[in-house]
């Protein structure tokens, strides 16, 4: 969650480099060369929901390529909190994918800042890009809730608590244990990720996406609703409106990223 007053529900950075799986998360302002051609369409409906997608080519290669498609819909709220951002950049030589949801709370602008500045500041961090041969970072897919033993346990030693306040809470306020922003309840609310590694050999495809669907899916519906579906912004589709069906009353913000090596 990301709040004015949050975490990255799910953000992470793909290579886009022909023969090897590079090490990423962000992105520097350099385009990208004319052997890797970026190809954006995006709609928008009169139901509110907006969405679109792209075709990016790996570099050296016109039959490797990534489909990535997003859908965002501000749903049954009275304001929209989530953003997202879908780049391709160089980055070192090398071209990197960023797909990110921003889930905000308590106000849209820290998930807005992150939209606009969480790539480039990583991808100008040093040594952002250490090993292009084996692997993609992504941030770890269980959420951080407070009642996480591991996490709870890191509030306490910090001098923190948690209360159960129609769920569990970070001094009785927050849902959730890591957020950017909040700067009240920190040193207990941190904003540092979890990351692990990832080959992307043999992966079809990754969804990201903001609460408002992970609430209502789980990771095994979510996959087995879009298997079939080739179009990455199809799919982003199908997953709003599935979730917005079964309930949800959050903003509702999916990205859906298809890797096709062939």
């Amino acid at each position: 969650m990301i709040s004015d007053t949050d975490c990255v529900k799910h953000a992470t950075a793909a290579p886009a480099v022909a023969g090897e799986k590079t090490s990423a998360s962000s992105d520097k302002d350099h385009r990208a060369p004319p052997a890797a051609p970026n190809i954006v369409m995006s709609s928008k409906d009169h139901d509110s929901l907006f969405s679109g997608g792209g075709i990016s080519f790996l570099s050296g290669s016109r039959n490797g390529r990534i489909n990535y498609g997003y859908s965002s819909f501000k749903g049954k709220r009275s304001s929209m909190e989530d953003f997202f951002e879908t780049k391709i950049s160089e980055v070192d030589g090398q071209m990197v994918a960023f797909f990110g949801v921003f889930d905000g709370h308590g106000g849209s602008r820290t998930a807005e800042y992150l939209k606009n500045n969480l790539f480039k500041n990583l991808s100008n961090h040093p040594g952002f890009i250490k090993d292009t041969k084996t692997a993609i970072s992504v941030p770890l897919s269980v959420d951080h809730k407070p009642d996480r033993s591991d996490e709870r346990q890191r509030i306490e030693q910090a001098g923190g608590f948690i209360i159960w306040a129609g769920t569990w809470r970070v001094g009785g306020v927050l849902a959730v244990s890591r957020a950017f922003g909040d700067k009240l309840l920190k040193p207990y609310v941190v904003a540092d990720p979890e990351i692990q590694e990832e080959e992307i050999e043999g992966v079809d495809f990754i969804i990201i996406a903001s609460d408002g669907l992970w609430n209502v899916i789980s990771n095994k519906e979510a996959v087995s609703l879009v298997q079939t579906i080739t179009d990455a912004e199809v799919a982003s589709r199908e997953l709003i409106k599935e979730a917005y069906t079964r309930g949800s009353s959050d903003n509702i913000t999916c990205v859906v990223v298809r890797f096709d090596p062939s």
